[in-house]
């Protein structure tokens, strides 16, 4: 394959005095390959964590590679610090709530909801329930590590899954790919055939930049009109190459509120407490751990997959949460910076799940 061609790329950085660094904003004018076959016709405006960013006049891919054709291509590495800016009068929270049998609870009111910022009650503003057509970000692991075991053919599955999970009328999604780099495959279309479409087909390779691509994925789905949005990450588990880590994911997810669902796919003799696991539930790679732990700091979730069965059935639980939601706003505390944030219901046996804080700009 041809490589591409030296791009046009101007950065925009954020004032020195702001009080959480986070992410500058690239505008990029992507030129064409060497074929002459545009890669953009236009100016394009990507948000890139800090870790993710590359300036490099000239990008190869690999013979072997599994791509879809006319992909954007980002590399990954590190720029200077730079920042991010929530710059809201009001913060929204998206929250799904569970009772105790993990059933999605619907119908809740405005007072059975109560928000604690920095543990300090604020009032809430506005309220808003029920089911919304819903932007789903799928973001494909197709790194080399995903060669083993058959994940790869797990993780086709589990597209396929999601996709028919997805309605003609409202929904939208994009399909992103990662290795050691971050691909747009398919922008956000609520034409979903484009996706279904697509061969999948190829042979992983690369490295894996997991948290990487899970937060600039996160940006990308941060614009979208649908009330209901998240990223849905579909992987192995394993990080080899990424320069953030779980937390700093979790706070950029936060802070613009969105949701990191995650289905790792694993060999049935390395799902934890599966029917065919050699390995104790308890004794898992920390590596998923960081990843349960990042699901849930964004008010998202994850599911581990062996077998197709586990697939349908963890899909269909996330489409139920992902839709019924509770949006809730309230005015942000007047310190700068990033806010530790709780929503409770007084509801017994009833688990929420939101966001862990939001970052509040300077007035």
């Amino acid at each position: 394959m041809s490589s591409i061609q030296s791009c046009n790329i101007y950065i925009l950085r954020a004032p020195a005095s702001d009080p959480y660094p986070q992410s500058p904003t690239i505008y990029a004018n992507f030129c064409s390959i060497a074929s002459g076959k545009a890669i953009e016709a236009t100016r394009a405006v990507i948000r890139f964590p800090l870790a993710l960013l590359a300036l490099t006049a000239t990008l190869t891919l690999q013979p072997g590679d599994l791509r879809a054709q006319g992909a954007t291509i980002v590399p990954a590495a590190q720029l200077p610090a730079a920042t991010f800016r929530s710059g809201v009068e009001v913060v929204t929270v998206t929250a799904a709530v569970r009772d105790g049998r993990g059933k999605v609870v619907r119908n809740l009111k405005k007072t059975d909801f109560q928000v604690m910022d920095e543990g300090f009650s604020r009032p809430i503003q506005d309220f808003y329930s029920g089911d919304s057509a819903v932007s789903v970000a799928i973001l494909l692991d197709i790194s080399g590590s995903m060669g083993v075991g058959g994940n790869m053919d797990r993780a086709r599955t589990a597209v396929q899954t999601v996709l028919a999970h997805l309605q003609s009328k409202g929904d939208e999604a994009a399909l992103y790919t990662f290795d050691s780099t971050l691909q747009e495959v398919v922008s956000f279309t609520t034409d979903l055939n484009k996706i279904r479409a697509l061969s999948l087909a190829g042979r992983p390779w690369g490295m894996t930049s997991l948290y990487d691509a899970i937060a600039a994925t996160a940006k990308s789905v941060a614009d979208r009109a649908n009330r209901h949005r998240a990223v849905l990450v579909i992987t192995d588990g394993v990080d080899t190459g990424s320069r953030m880590k779980a937390p700093e994911v979790s706070g950029i997810a936060s802070s613009i509120d969105v949701p990191v669902y995650l289905l790792t796919v694993v060999n049935p003799l390395d799902h934890p407490g599966g029917e065919f696991s050699v390995v104790e539930a308890a004794g898992e790679s920390s590596n998923v751990g960081t990843l349960a732990d990042l699901a849930r700091w964004t008010g998202g979730d994850m599911r581990v997959c062996s077998m197709p069965e586990h697939t349908a059935v963890a899909v269909a639980d996330l489409f139920g949460e992902l839709r019924y939601q509770y949006l809730i706003t309230f005015e942000p505390g007047q310190r700068p910076g990033w806010h530790p944030l709780e929503i409770r219901t007084g509801k017994k046996d009833l688990v929420v799940h939101a966001r862990s804080g939001y970052v509040a700009a300077a007035r």
